[in-house]
């Protein structure tokens, strides 16, 4: 599986709640459809405040972002248990989610899914990167490289949700390992 993912990074704050990652009138995008799926990409993050973040995360009339990485701060995917939210993410392009901490839901349907890697980050980006900055994020050594800078900072091993992440998700990976009939 892929472990080292570039590319610039799209930047938001604390408390991103599900509603603000896929709001409540897209739920009716079934994601095992797949014209449905990519659409659900289309409004990744439209929720947020445009006061806030006038740079949107897909433009306008677009199904994929041009940012793979997204970085938060604290309770990133608070709110409601929707898994909608970490497979709008993954529709659009996401790869990884590094943020201070995640809402418990969010971060179990993103390994749930498959959709993408939450690394809870062991320092605050959210003030130190802007939208656009350059990243690598190398899964195995656990670091973020800002491309622009050279500097090195690193977030907590993903573990045991690592392989169910490489799998495709829970289900794949319950195949893969005979937990269940292929």
């Amino acid at each position: 599986m892929q472990s080292v993912f570039s590319g610039p990074v799209y930047v938001v704050g604390d408390n991103i709640d599900t509603d603000q990652i896929i709001p409540a009138q897209y739920l009716n995008l079934v994601p095992t459809i797949a014209e449905e799926y990519e659409k659900l990409g289309a409004y990744a993050l439209c929720g947020l405040p445009e006061s806030l973040y006038p740079t949107r995360y897909v433009k306008e009339g677009q199904l994929d972002s041009a940012y793979p990485v997204v970085v938060g701060g604290r309770n990133f995917g608070c709110g409601s248990s929707r898994e909608h939210a970490p497979i709008a993410l993954g529709s659009a392009g996401c790869k990884v989610v590094l943020a201070e901490s995640f809402a418990r839901i969010f971060f179990r349907n993103s390994v749930a899914t498959g959709e993408l890697y939450p690394c809870e980050l062991t320092e605050r980006l959210c003030e130190t990167l802007k939208t656009g900055d350059v990243v690598t994020v190398d899964l195995d050594a656990g670091t973020v490289v800002v491309q622009n800078t050279g500097k090195t900072f690193k977030f907590k091993p993903l573990g045991d949700v690592r392989p169910v992440v490489d799998a495709g998700g829970l289900f794949n990976y319950a195949r893969k390992t005979g937990m269940i009939a292929k």
